[in-house]
């Protein structure tokens, strides 16, 4: 069954002659939910209201959306306080690493996920301290 359209995970290799191309195997470690990306203002509102875990890499907001959908959605936010546009992109690029890495094993089917990034903290942070981060931040939120 393909991936839902938006979805984050897998490996695609580019096509080549020596090498094994779209044909590749999946990784072993594929997330227990497939994730799709949030894309409508009206459904990060929706995860701005509802709980939330602040860290010192990132900001997680959460929500339950209450349907039958098994599939868990995330978001990222990078306002201008972070930064110019490459600071931005960057910091979007570690919390969508983060996401693959942690969320997708951890994320429970019905779920809407934002993590949004801190001016300094998410770009400059250890990486496998971020991951920690979002681990404890996923504990909290799916606590009550």
């Amino acid at each position: 069954m393909p991936a839902p359209a938006g979805a984050i995970g897998g490996t695609l290799t580019p096509p080549e002659k020596d090498g094994p191309g779209l044909t590749a195997e999946t990784p072993a470690a594929s997330p227990a939910v497939s994730l799709c990306v949030l894309t409508k203002r009206a459904d990060f509102l929706k995860c701005a209201g509802a709980r939330r875990q602040g860290t010192d890499g990132f900001l997680l907001q959460a929500r339950d959306r209450g349907d039958a959908d098994p599939t868990a959605r995330v978001g990222f936010t990078a306002s201008k306080k972070i930064g110019n546009a490459v600071a931005r992109n960057r910091a979007k690029r570690r919390l969508r690493a983060l996401a693959r890495e942690v969320l997708a094993p951890a994320a429970r089917p019905g779920w809407d996920y934002v993590l949004v990034a801190r001016p300094q903290a998410t770009i400059l942070r250890a990486y496998a301290d971020l991951g920690a981060d979002l681990k404890r931040a996923l504990r909290s939120v799916h606590r009550t």
